[in-house]
């Protein structure tokens, strides 16, 4: 299996500045370290991933197997949940599926094989809210963990907001949608997005925009990863429906109401 890498492999890992600069702490609203709970069966993964984690201030706690994820998952209660797909007992997917079964929502990266297009599909299919191929670096992984953060139930601003597009509509304080009389379900990130496409109706956003708003920082000009869930978006809010996500080539993206 690859591994991370420090972020230069010449030197050690350092403090977490090495990591993603001079960046404010995150905690969570009681003033706590956040709980990631990194579900793999390498130790050499999580060791330096724990490691990392440890200088963003946040307490991390690991599991081997699909058995001892779903224990810990109850007994710690995490704020993160970082997957591996492949498991020695199960899979990645039936732990998000078992967790998704309680109460609440935890935010869930999954961690991939290296070009495995159909883990990546399946991942988000079954509604994790991001992922990450390996081999990765740790200045990604820490960045993708604190951007979903920021996606977050807890995080998340203005808390009153409501926006209605035509027949869309996106309560900020229930996070709930709706299409018409139909109730959409959304991942944390699907949400954010339709929430930046929302905010900015009848208007061509640009990839980089929308990378820059929603994922808060920049992933090294791939912009695929914007395609992806755009269409996940589009099964989800046009599906059976008049499109409002539109594609303005060589542009970017609009969500423009039906006629």
């Amino acid at each position: 299996m690859a591994i991370p890498v420090a972020p230069s492999s010449s030197r050690p890992l350092r403090p977490r500045q090495a990591i993603l600069g001079q960046l404010p702490r995150i905690s969570r609203a009681d003033g706590s370290p956040i709980r990631v709970l990194l579900v793999d069966d390498e130790p050499a993964l999580t060791n330096l991933v724990k490691m990392a984690l440890h200088y963003e201030g946040w307490e991390v706690e690991t599991a081997g197997d699909g058995r001892d994820a779903l224990s810990k998952f109850r007994e710690f209660e995490p704020d993160l949940l970082v997957l591996d797909i492949m498991l020695p007992d199960t899979d990645g997917l039936q732990i998000l599926k078992m967790t998704r079964e309680t109460e609440g929502y935890t935010p869930t990266l999954f961690l991939t094989a290296r070009d495995s297009v159909m883990d990546r599909v399946t991942g988000l299919t079954a509604g994790a809210d991001d992922y990450l191929t390996k081999p990765f670096s740790l200045e990604e992984l820490v960045a993708r963990l604190r951007g979903l953060l920021r996606r977050s139930k807890a995080t998340t601003a203005p808390e009153d907001e409501v926006l209605k597009v035509g027949d869309l509509v996106l309560d900020g304080p229930s996070r709930e949608v709706t299409r018409g009389d139909e109730q959409i379900s959304l991942t944390t990130t699907e949400f954010e997005l339709l929430r930046y496409l929302m905010r900015n109706p009848r208007r061509a956003v640009t990839r980089a925009e929308i990378l820059d708003r929603v994922w808060n920082y920049g992933f090294g000009g791939r912009s695929s990863i914007v395609d992806l869930y755009i269409s996940y978006l589009r099964r989800k809010v046009d599906a059976g429906r008049e499109p409002m996500i539109h594609t303005v080539r060589g542009v970017g993206y609009m969500l423009r109401p039906q006629r």
